[in-house]
């Protein structure tokens, strides 16, 4: 396959990943919370925390969160981070990467390195070893490069993004939490009612906003320097396996049914494709949760878990602190909500860019036989 395919693929990988972006995004941004969301185990020592108001309750379902931030934050609040998501969506796809002729990070290298394990694979059986394909574990390693590529480029991105969809999230904690303190200190001090009342409706008066993405960059790095702009960059690096896995499942997958295609002489559909992509991406999306779970609680605003046991020093910290206080269910919170919008999102990103590609690659042979008409 030709480098111009190469093109072909970045171009339509960009084209299919913004426009499911766009479509799934309120269920991105409701999974995101409910990711961060604390719920601590039922005994002696969460009870304890409880006490001291350091819990949270359990999310309400997907619906109900999304009808809530429509009534408490408006439409804007779904589409929290929408901009630097697509931004990020296309730096995974097709960013310019130092201007290398303006390919994408992800599916340039996947495909170049597609095209170099098909390349060995064809010199293998020469020399008469193999059937001249790549095996399932050639796709792993071919995804594994290309993903971690694009992690290491574009975390800076995301991390802004899970600001940005938990930042009220985020800013209710800290509010509830300095309502909880002026209660306290009047118990203890005898503070007057009418005080009391006059601050906790100052409180009440400010209502959490989605903020923008200078406003969310600046706040990462007053607490955590440029280093901060890399959280959750080694549980993202270990989930270079999802895309690994998905693309195992579907290149394997769209192989043997383009064999059974060509059988019956007919080309695989994009309702085909489309539940190829489905497929590939629940079996790798379940397999690989709890890290995305530990991505985002890193990623997020660290308020969100005021008390110590529920803030994280690193990854390490923060899967040993949810086994003991939340248990295993806490790594696969808002699991169905990923599922959905994960699966959604995959299946209508191979189907546009599997047409995409057939256009580009039209559009691309008709110019070469303009040329080489114009040429003679």
């Amino acid at each position: 396959m030709s480098e111009s395919n190469a093109l072909a693929n970045g171009l339509a990988g960009a084209g299919g990943g913004i426009i499911a972006q766009i479509i799934t995004y309120p269920l991105q941004t409701v999974n995101t919370r409910q990711q961060t969301e604390r719920t601590l185990k039922r005994n002696k020592q969460s009870l304890l925390l409880q006490s001291s108001n350091t819990t949270t309750t359990s999310a309400p379902g997907t619906l109900l969160q999304i009808l809530h931030v429509i009534g408490s934050e408006g439409w804007g609040g779904l589409y929290s981070g929408l901009k630097p998501s697509l931004l990020g969506t296309a730096a995974s796809q097709v960013i310019n990467f130092n201007v290398i002729q303006g390919l994408g990070i992800y599916y340039y290298f996947y495909q170049i390195f597609k095209n170099k394990a098909v390349a060995i694979a064809a010199a293998r059986k020469l020399k008469g070893h193999g059937d001249g394909t790549v095996g399932m574990f050639g796709w792993l390693v071919v995804a594994a490069i290309a993903g971690s590529l694009n992690v290491l480029l574009t975390n800076p991105i995301w991390v802004l993004v899970t600001r940005m969809q938990t930042h009220t999230q985020a800013e209710r904690k800290i509010m509830e939490e300095k309502k909880e303190a002026l209660r306290m200190a009047a118990s203890e001090s005898s503070l007057a009612g009418s005080i009391l009342r006059e601050k906790l409706a100052e409180l009440d008066s400010k209502k959490p906003r989605p903020y923008g993405t200078i406003h969310a960059a600046n706040e990462v790095y007053s607490e955590a320097g440029i280093v901060g702009f890399w959280k959750g960059v080694i549980p993202a690096l270990i989930m270079v396996c999802n895309p690994s896995i998905q693309f195992m499942i579907y290149e394997s997958s769209l192989k043997r049914l383009r064999a059974r295609s060509s059988k019956k002489q007919g080309n695989v559909t994009a309702l085909e494709v489309f539940l190829l992509g489905a497929l590939a991406k629940l079996g790798a999306t379940v397999s690989t949760y709890p890290l995305l779970v530990v991505k985002s609680r890193l990623q997020a605003k660290q308020e969100i878990g005021a008390s110590n046991s529920l803030r994280y020093s690193g990854t390490f910290d923060a899967i040993l602190k949810m086994i003991r206080y939340e248990g295993l269910p806490g790594f696969y919170k808002g699991m169905s909500t990923k599922i959905v919008q994960s699966v959604f999102a995959a299946s209508v990103l191979f189907m546009i860019k599997e047409e995409l590609v057939k256009v580009f690659i039209s559009l691309a042979d008709k110019s070469k036989k303009v040329v080489s008409n114009l040429r003679n």
